[in-house]
């Protein structure tokens, strides 16, 4: 495995002037994270109003600060912001649906085959352990543990192939599945998304590049199938008139 680049050192001076920038960007990073976690953990429901005053009170900061992490946030396509409204959780169209998950198939077909012939023994034994992790959160039925690991282990792949940017377009689209899971009521359950992911980890540690694409396009297909994007119209007689 090829080391990391070593981070270039920069020299500012004096000290006190970036202390605070720099505090600032903590902070609205801080923020942005836990409105992205609850989202994924399926704590922020699709529609959910994001107060500016109540999240700064919430986290000490200011408004600014607050503004910058909902821009943010409003890039990734997770909060929409509007004039009138403010800001709210993002509620996606079936449009984007099918086509958050095009994209998620196409990028971790690629990513899965190239972790087939990649991955060392030492990082196969990492994400065992991240599967015994979301076994245990699917005994338990810690349902925002369960999803999060559920989720992050598309992420954790990606990132052992030392490939940030690729981690980080995988985490954004992960965290806007997990919204589309919310608004369209998905049934594939989690103890199914385990099982899967262990197939999939099977064959990684087999060095078998086929069968693990073919094993992660099936999950990723399973995942939007089960999702009720095509509802049916329902029948005014039968709404209106009850039996």
């Amino acid at each position: 495995m090829s080391r990391p680049a070593p981070k270039l050192q920069v020299i500012r001076t004096p000290r006190a002037r970036v202390a605070e920038p720099a505090a600032s960007a903590n902070a609205t990073q801080r923020i942005a994270d836990s409105i992205t976690t609850a989202i994924v953990e399926r704590r922020l429901m699709p529609g959910t109003k994001l107060a500016e005053q109540k999240i700064a009170d919430v986290f000490k900061v200011s408004r600014t600060l607050v503004r910058q992490a909902l821009m943010q946030l409003s890039r990734d396509h997770l909060i929409t912001l509007e004039p009138a409204r403010g800001a709210r959780v993002a509620e996606p169209s079936v449009a984007e649906a099918r086509q958050v998950f095009d994209a998620r198939n196409l990028l971790e077909a690629a990513m899965i085959k190239r972790a087939a012939t990649e991955l060392t023994p030492a990082q196969i034994a990492e994400l065992r352990a991240h599967l015994q992790a979301e076994a245990d959160a699917v005994k338990r039925t810690d349902v925002s543990g369960r999803t999060r690991l559920l989720a992050d282990f598309h992420v954790v792949v990606a990132r052992m192939l030392g490939n940030e940017v690729l981690a980080d377009m995988i985490g954004d689209l992960v965290s806007r599945s997990s919204l589309i899971a919310l608004m369209y009521q998905s049934a594939h359950s989690a103890e199914h998304s385990a099982s899967e992911h262990v197939a999939i980890v099977d064959a990684l540690e087999a060095r078998d590049a086929k069968a693990a694409v073919k094993l992660m396009e099936s999950h990723l297909h399973n995942v939007e199938r089960n999702l009720h994007l095509d509802p049916r119209l329902p029948d005014l007689e039968s709404v209106l008139l009850p039996r």
